[in-house]
């Protein structure tokens, strides 16, 4: 058995309703004044609102940072810091999807720390110390909550990882009670990215690749693949929303620990360069990537075809990789998930710069099973077209 080292979030409330009594959760360890994260639509929605009048309730000082936006930009980042500044902050609370996490985690470190964000990017860059710091999903699809992760866009359309085991939060809340009004295109799309991630993971190079990551990317596969039909057709199940919070939540602590590859190397581009939300992207390249991965990967696919479909249990371990990636393009079509990126307007005289970019992301394309050039990123591209 490899040496390797496995990070987590110390803390993980999972209860129903929990958001309505967050103050009693979250003030021991945040403090009494608070910035609270989160986008415009949340907020709308009225997603917040329990927890806002929790932690009012408890006489907590709270500021409200809402305008994070799907692929954040730094912009977003420097905006929240100054928000945190200014309110003299003692703790961190995001409720959100993505990307209100990965804002609030990247911001709580520069705040805590004083470092400048461009200092952060990488590998273990970030020295800190950052402001305590608690996280609510509002999606069951990006893991953030409890993964050493923050993409941010820099520039026009880059992104760039801060990746340390600072950005692990206090504690993380799940409360299914918050994800009953997502809509179905949304549920379907987050729910495969959250597959992606166990899928990824358990296959991954990484030589930090372990037992832990792998038992929880099996058990994410479970719940994801015997829940996610339910979601999105009926959201209001709490079962199955609060099982694929779980779901999610496994395999963000599984990537987190063995690392994603191609998937998202090819995604982020695509991201990137037209705003396609992140689970979704990958949705799109996900089928492309694993077949071109079989001749490696196939026999490592065979091993957790059945943890996602059951169904593939009785199917020869020779063809069993093959026929998960099949089952994986019809579980798309069946959510009415897009099936290819002509039907998000993409040019495919765009799919050369894509190609380009995802070559730049070598952090992910070293984990993945096997390697991959230009040209064969250009190929998988016109495959997902």
């Amino acid at each position: 058995m490899n040496d390797f080292i496995f990070n987590t979030t110390k803390t993980i409330v999972s209860q129903s309703g929990a958001a309505a009594r967050i103050a009693e959760i979250v003030i021991p360890v945040l403090g009494s004044r608070i910035v609270l994260v989160t986008d415009a639509g949340l907020r709308r929605a009225g997603l917040i609102e329990p927890a806002l009048a929790s932690l009012e309730k408890a006489g907590a000082s709270v500021a409200i940072y809402d305008d994070v936006v799907a692929d954040p930009p730094e912009a977003n980042v420097l905006a929240l810091v100054s928000v945190i500044r200014r309110h003299e902050a003692t703790g961190v609370l995001a409720i959100g999807g993505g990307s209100p996490m990965d804002v609030a985690k990247v911001a709580a470190l520069i705040a805590g720390g004083g470092e400048q964000l461009s200092e952060v990017y990488g590998v273990n860059k970030a020295h800190g110390p950052r402001l305590p710091l608690v996280l609510v999903p509002t999606t069951a699809g990006t893991g953030s909550e409890v993964t050493p992760v923050a993409i941010i866009t820099t520039g026009e359309a880059m992104k760039a990882g801060v990746v340390s085991q600072l950005l692990l939060p206090d504690i993380a809340v799940l409360d299914a009670e918050l994800t009953t009004g997502l809509p179905s295109a949304v549920t379907a799309a987050t729910g495969i990215d959250a597959m992606v991630h166990a899928i990824e993971s358990y296959a991954s190079t990484s030589p930090n690749n372990n037992p832990i990551s792998q038992g929880l990317a099996r058990q994410a596969l479970r719940l994801l693949g015997a829940n996610i039909r339910e979601a999105t057709f009926n959201g209001a199940n709490r079962d199955a929303r609060a099982a694929m919070l779980l779901g999610s939540l496994f395999a963000g602590q599984a990537f987190g620990n063995s690392p994603v590859a191609a998937v998202h190397a090819l995604a982020y581009p695509i991201g990137g360069h037209f705003h396609v939300p992140h689970g979704l992207s990958n949705a799109l390249v996900l089928a492309p990537v694993m077949r071109f991965n079989l001749p490696n990967a196939g026999h490592i696919y065979a091993q957790i075809a059945a943890d996602a479909f059951p169904e593939l249990a009785t199917v020869d371990s020779g063809i069993r990789g093959s026929a998960f990636v099949d089952k994986l393009v019809e579980l798309s079509r069946e959510l009415n998930v897009p099936r290819g990126l002509r039907e998000l307007q993409i040019p495919r005289e765009a799919l050369p710069m894509l190609a380009r970019d995802a070559m730049k992301q070598t952090r992910l394309l070293v984990n993945n099973p096997r390697e991959i050039h230009y040209q064969d990123a250009l190929e998988i591209y016109e495959t997902a077209y």
